[in-house]
């Protein structure tokens, strides 16, 4: 469930919000940043696929030596009608791109979607900025504990902290010192209590969020 990185073996250090197949506009970000794929590390807080004009690129940046990902409610949707062969939940999220593959590509995507269910739900890292916890939706705890037992659907799918906290009663986790969440589309950015959520709606005519952890 947890996977736990050293950020001081990278120059740079990104997390990127929601990408849902905005390939290219990924790609712009990166240039713009000037980000160095042999130096510098990218980390997704999930949904790299559906919505977006190029899933299958998007999904085959889990092989990228530069790219991290926790896995998003997306990928946990693709995975279950994967396994399940009942596709309706799917398609009526994004999912149709997998049915209008070729035979090759969608080879391809099966063996990608293979590796996805290996992806990490929670990411920790230790840059210049201190412990960054990374998850899709949320962490359901009060508190951050390496390898602590906690709800999986809750972290792809909980929105009960961020709607509290757009209601004026927003509360923290303690245990790290910052949390990195996509997965609820907001016209820009929040930042409460070391607590950021960074889904800008890309795929929606939003804008793509990257933020420097170092």
């Amino acid at each position: 469930m947890y996977l736990s990185l050293d950020g001081h073996r990278w120059r740079h250090v990104w997390v990127v919000s929601d990408i849902h197949g905005c390939y290219q506009l990924l790609m712009q970000h990166l240039k713009r940043q000037k980000f160095n794929p042999y130096q510098d590390l990218l980390i997704s807080v999930g949904d790299l696929i559906d919505r977006g004009p190029e899933s299958l690129k998007c999904l085959h940046l889990i092989t990228e030596k530069w790219f991290r990902a926790v896995r998003g409610n997306h990928e946990q949707m693709a995975l279950d009608a994967i396994a399940s062969q009942t596709y309706a939940l799917w398609l009526m999220n994004g999912g149709a791109w997998f049915a209008e593959l070729d035979d090759d590509s969608k080879a391809q995507a099966l063996t990608l979607f293979a590796a996805c269910d290996k992806l990490p739900w929670v990411i920790e890292i230790t840059c210049r900025n201190g412990l960054n916890v990374i998850a899709h939706a949320d962490y359901p705890a009060s508190c951050y504990v390496r390898d602590k037992p906690v709800d999986k659907h809750s972290l792809l799918w909980d929105r009960s902290r961020i709607s509290k906290l757009m209601a004026g009663k927003g509360e923290g986790i303690g245990g790290a010192d910052h949390f990195w969440f996509g997965h609820t589309p907001l016209e820009k950015r929040i930042d409460f209590a070391g607590l950021h959520y960074i889904d800008t709606g890309a795929v929606f005519g939003g804008t793509l969020t990257l933020a420097q952890l170092q």
